[in-house]
């Protein structure tokens, strides 16, 4: 699964790639227009028209005996697309842990464990706000389609332009890091000195008078 997935962000079957993500773009392009239920319906339709000629087709061959009675599309049937209890299991455990994840995290954000972080957080859900003025979320989501089928193969043939500007981000990042860490040093109250414990009493050791 994870092969077909990179072989499509890649483009390494060009015919199959163009139909995937041409197919995507327009679907999602057309939710402005019309309800998800209506767009879903309408391409099983046009998946059905399609699937139910060719298989005319092939039973016509099929009766005509230029067609050994070959199902167009058994391959696809005979796929197994079913999960074993093992990995359900495995599926089931990693949808939770990040549930979990992201829980514990939005916690730790919103009642400011970590001062730094909770700042950057604060800064990005103030930048979302006017991402929300701007656009909308369908809008967002076919410019992420867009990005994974362009982004990686541009990486792939622009590899050392991109490394040396995400370089030259990092380092702008961190002294932007650097100098939060240090106003934050400068405004968190000093901790008073940890009083020394007092040494321990040495034990008196008393001599016996010897007896003569």
């Amino acid at each position: 699964m994870a092969s077909k997935l990179m072989d499509l962000v890649y483009w390494r079957n060009m015919r199959w790639t163009g139909v995937v993500f041409t197919g995507l773009v327009m679907g999602l392009a057309s939710l402005f227009q019309l309800s998800a239920i209506t767009v879903l319906s309408h391409v099983c339709l046009g998946i059905m028209c399609i699937t139910a000629a060719f298989r005319l087709y092939y039973k016509l061959l099929e009766v005509l005996r230029w067609n050994p009675g070959v199902h167009p599309f058994q391959s696809y049937l005979d796929y197994d697309s079913s999960l074993t209890d093992k990995e359900t299991v495995m599926l089931v455990e990693e949808v939770v842990l990040l549930i979990a994840f992201a829980v514990t995290e939005m916690k730790r954000l919103l009642f400011i464990e970590n001062m730094i972080d909770s700042i950057k957080f604060l800064l990005l859900l103030y930048l979302l706000t006017y991402v929300g003025i701007a656009t909308n979320g369908l809008t967002l989501i076919i410019a992420a389609v867009i990005a994974v089928f362009s982004l990686p193969l541009l990486y792939k043939k622009q590899q050392v332009r991109i490394r040396k500007v995400v370089r030259a981000f990092r380092a702008f990042v961190k002294k932007i890091r650097n100098l939060f860490d240090s106003l934050y040093a400068l405004v968190r109250p000093s901790s008073p000195p940890a009083s020394k414990p007092a040494p321990p009493a040495t034990p008196v050791i008393k001599q016996k008078s010897k007896s003569k």
